[in-house]
């Protein structure tokens, strides 16, 4: 179940250059927005986006651009109209991806798609193809910190609806099915606990390891192109190598 070092990707992903945490902004005010015009701006009427609040606070996007996104996708200052698209595919040596976006051109974003699956190994396949190796969760990432008791962490989590959790070398993580991630992330906000991540995710069924070091490359730049991708919010695989 455990999101193979998921804790590592996320520090890397804080450490990113200040051009790259800027796309990260970009992309969760673009979610932010989708959920804001789909169930109202009030997050204590909305829980979808209390929780993508939750998830862009976890991504350390400041406060002034979560409000703006709000702002936006309340209609006060515009902005455009999203559609969701998913593509399914296979990267370099056999890893099962899974691509989220949010577009307002549909022929740009699949255009975009296929052309980086084309070009590093990879093949783009037909809705399904792969998406039955992933099941969806709620995933909670709490780092390991002084002053945080495991089993009292372990028992408040289970108690207020995870299936799972785990201790690893730097973080905890929690596994909830996806009905109950919004009561559980609030039932642990309510006791104090910050997040590393805080979303609901698709986890794979099975990993691949990737010995090969063209393939290891080639699926580094897969992974790379596509969140430098504006279209692009999620990408999802199932390769087992920490280093991607």
């Amino acid at each position: 179940m455990s999101g193979h070092s998921k804790w590592k990707n996320i520090m890397h992903k804080k450490g990113k250059t200040d051009a790259q945490r800027a796309k990260v902004f970009t992309k969760m005010a673009k979610e932010i927005m989708v959920v804001v015009k789909e169930g109202g701006a009030d997050p204590a009427s909305n829980s979808r986006l209390a929780d993508v609040i939750a998830k862009a606070k976890a991504a350390n996007v400041p406060n002034d651009n979560i409000e703006r996104a709000i702002k936006k996708g309340a209609g006060a200052e515009g902005g455009a109209d999203y559609i969701n698209l998913t593509y399914e595919g296979y990267g370099p040596g056999g890893v099962a991806v899974v691509v989220e976006c949010l577009t307002d051109n549909k022929n740009r974003t699949a255009g975009n798609i296929r052309h980086w699956f084309d070009k590093f190994g990879g093949n783009l396949g037909a809705t399904g193809s792969v998406a039955w190796q992933f099941k969806t969760y709620g995933q909670l990432i709490i780092e390991k910190a002084d002053g945080i008791d495991e089993d009292e962490l372990m028992m408040l989590a289970l108690d207020s609806g995870a299936d799972d959790f785990t201790a690893e070398e730097e973080a905890f993580e929690i596994i909830c099915a996806p009905e109950n991630f919004h009561a559980l992330r609030e039932a642990l906000e309510g006791e104090g606990y910050t997040f590393l991540s805080a979303e609901v995710t698709r986890i794979p069924d099975n990993e691949v390891t990737l010995t090969d070091e063209k393939d290891i490359k080639f699926m580094g730049l897969l992974i790379e192109n596509l969140e430098d991708d504006d279209d692009v919010q999620n990408i999802y695989h199932n390769a087992a190598n920490e280093d991607l």
